[in-house]
């Protein structure tokens, strides 16, 4: 009998096996040159798209996001693969958990989306150095996006872990992804090393197979479309609305000569920086000039429906005359908001589709439910000096001058240095960074006192006083690393010396901060007694410091927005998960969303709060039911 029954199990197996080859077999995506469109199982096939980016969502929204997408009329979705989200430290692999791309890719298949990949190896993004890891950055000279020797050997190490796991899902295999992109807006980087696009493309091909359909995507100049594009790669292009739409398919064309029109990157919205007013795009110029790409035939993915957030460190940033850091939100004023509810913009964009295909029945799922939990109380755990042994449990690193982040492996968040005032400083006396080498703010406190900061591009110069001996501590925060441009070699840290008067600081010590591990394992709810000497101070002293409370819910778990009304700057955890920065006085932000899943509904919500620089004397925070971005408080 066990012998009949697997007999019958083999030959179901064998059936099964036969049947998805079958199934393989007959499907087929490909540009056709004579027709200018896209086939798909060999009828033309017209992509409208959103992106989206899982490493931006929490796990457990993932299909309620990708169905809401599916249900505004989207046959496809574009997303980026994050390097340095998956390869944290080198040789060292993450698909778990948050990371799990494939189960990402299962859902959006299960849910009637295919897939445009965009797996760099540079993403921009307005993600934490483009996407690349900032462990490349320990070989100081290294040449990113080029054909330096040491890049493409990180770079091939990472596709050939990569690139296979995407294979079995290319639409011709029998997954959802119908093409790939090779790089990343290359054309706007300085390099413009065709030897570099061609390395990759075999890699691609390589690993992919040559049916896989490669293409570039390039800004709408010559200049990018030129720098950005290599035979063999179908050529596309991007714009937003400010743009005529006749023109910048003209210069696809000349560039592309056949096949389908593509905008790759149509902008419903816009980042926003820290200091900037929070960025939007008219839903009726999105909705228009939607219609008018549509009508011509054209494929376009909209960038971005849905942005979320750049939770803990993983904001990028800019530079152009100065240093321009990403908000934690990246609500990017799109079709789904950061937390992902529909807005009007979804509505006016869904009903844009509906005129170019059918849209699939039943309702648009509802936004998910946001409680406004109230105020929660906070008190003082220490300051960040006093917890150095909790904070740093390996000790400091010694060295006559400053290491950069980089050089200790301390990739993101914050560092303090240390060293002694080497005379009495009566008069109040300079602390110098002549180079430009706080990288990206520094909090300087004399024997524990809170003097000021220092930052990147704006204050190079603060007066201190005290005498010879005495600490002098700079707590250096890793604003994010630039994302896009020139300047994405973007070190870390103290990156060059600073001057007291005339007088190089040196014989320094430098204390990684493991903040993140520390909270995860449950301090400061964990040690609170042990560790809370500062708790019985009414007045709170300026400085980096520690703020620990307890978040109650009624019995309910839902998203919630936090607001740090007269707080000024730092870094919020609850229940271990880092939220992200919170800068109210820069604005446009003064709320972090949090994802109801973070919390419980009947176990006591840990909140921990790094406040950075002046806490309010009520030491409380607020959590509502909706989001405030746009508030700008300082200018620059």
């Amino acid at each position: 009998m066990e012998l009949k029954y697997g007999f019958v199990s083999l030959v179901l197996s064998s059936f099964l096996v036969l049947l998805k080859f079958q199934e393989s077999e007959s499907r087929s995506f490909s540009i056709d040159y004579k027709r200018n469109c896209f086939l798909k199982d060999g009828v033309p096939f017209q992509y409208i798209s959103g992106s989206i980016h899982y490493s931006r969502v929490p796990r457990v929204y993932w299909k309620d996001r990708l169905l809401k997408m599916y249900m505004a009329g989207l046959n496809t979705i574009q997303i980026y693969v994050p390097w340095n989200y998956h390869e944290p430290v080198q040789g060292v692999y993450d698909f778990s958990g948050s990371r799990d791309l494939e189960s990402f890719l299962d859902i959006a298949n299960q849910t009637g989306l295919l897939v445009i990949l965009r797996p760099g190896p540079y993403i921009c993004a307005e993600w934490e150095m483009g996407g690349l890891p900032a462990w490349l950055l320990q070989k100081p000279n290294i040449v990113l996006r080029a054909t330096d020797p040491d890049y493409l050997k990180a770079v091939d190490s990472w596709l050939a872990v990569l690139l296979p796991k995407m294979k079995p899902w290319l639409y011709n295999n029998g997954g959802n992804i119908i093409s790939v992109q090779v790089e990343n807006e290359y054309g706007s980087y300085f390099a413009c090393d065709y030897n570099y696009l061609r390395h990759l493309s075999v890699m691609f091909q390589y690993f992919l197979g040559e049916d896989a359909v490669l293409f570039t995507t390039d800004g709408n100049t010559d200049w990018e479309m030129t720098c950005g594009t290599l035979q063999g790669l179908y050529a596309t292009i991007d714009f937003g609305t400010d743009t005529n739409i006749t023109k910048a398919f003209e210069r696809q064309r000349r560039f592309e000569r056949k096949g389908p029109l593509v905008n790759s990157e149509f902008y419903t919205g816009w980042l926003d920086h820290w200091g900037d007013n929070h960025a939007s795009v008219e839903t009726s110029r999105v909705s228009k000039m939607l219609g008018d790409m549509l009508a011509l035939g054209a494929s376009v993915n909209m960038y971005m429906f849905l942005g979320g957030t750049n939770f803990g460190y993983w904001n990028g940033a800019d530079q152009d005359s100065r240093y321009l850091p990403v908000t934690t939100s990246y609500d990017y004023d799109a079709p789904l908001s950061e937390a992902g509810d529909p807005t009007d913009k979804l509505l006016a964009i869904r009903d844009v589709i509906s005129k170019f295909r059918s849209l699939p029945e039943g309702p648009m799922p509802p936004p998910t439910p946001k409680y406004a939990y109230g105020f929660v109380s906070l008190k003082k755990v220490g300051s960040l000096t006093a917890l150095l042994d909790t904070l740093s449990p390996q000790g400091p690193l010694q060295s006559q001058y400053p290491l950069t982040f980089e050089e200790v492996k301390q990739y993101y968040g914050y560092m303090l240095y240390r060293t002694k005032l080497p005379r009495t400083l009566v008069e109040p006396t300079p602390v110098i960074s002549p180079l430009n080498g706080v990288h990206d703010r520094g909090y300087v406190m004399v024997n524990g006192v809170y003097q000021g900061h220092l930052e990147r591009d704006t204050t190079l110069v603060l007066n201190v006083t005290g005498q010879a001996g005495d600490l002098l501590d700079i707590l250096v925060e890793n604003m994010g690393r630039v994302n896009f441009g020139s300047h994405i070699n973007d070190f870390k840290g103290l990156v060059s010396n600073l001057f007291l008067g005339m007088d190089i600081l040196s014989d320094w010590l430098m204390y990684p901060l493991d903040i993140d591990k520390v909270i995860a394992s449950g301090w400061p709810q964990s040690k609170l007694k042990r560790s809370n000497p500062e708790a019985s101070m009414t007045e709170e002293s300026p400085g980096p410091s520690f703020y620990t409370g307890i978040l109650h819910t009624p019995g309910v778990a839902w998203d919630s927005f936090l607001k740090l009304g007269g707080w000024t700057k730092g870094q919020v955890w609850i229940n271990g998960v880092n939220l992200g920065r919170y800068w109210p006085r820069k604005g446009p932000q003064q709320t972090l969303y949090v994802p109801g899943p973070l919390l419980s509904a009947s176990q006591p919500n840990n909140i921990t709060v790094l406040e950075l620089e002046q806490a309010p004397p009520g030491l409380r925070v607020l959590f509502m039911d909706r989001p405030q971005l746009n508030r700008t408080m300082l200018r620059r």
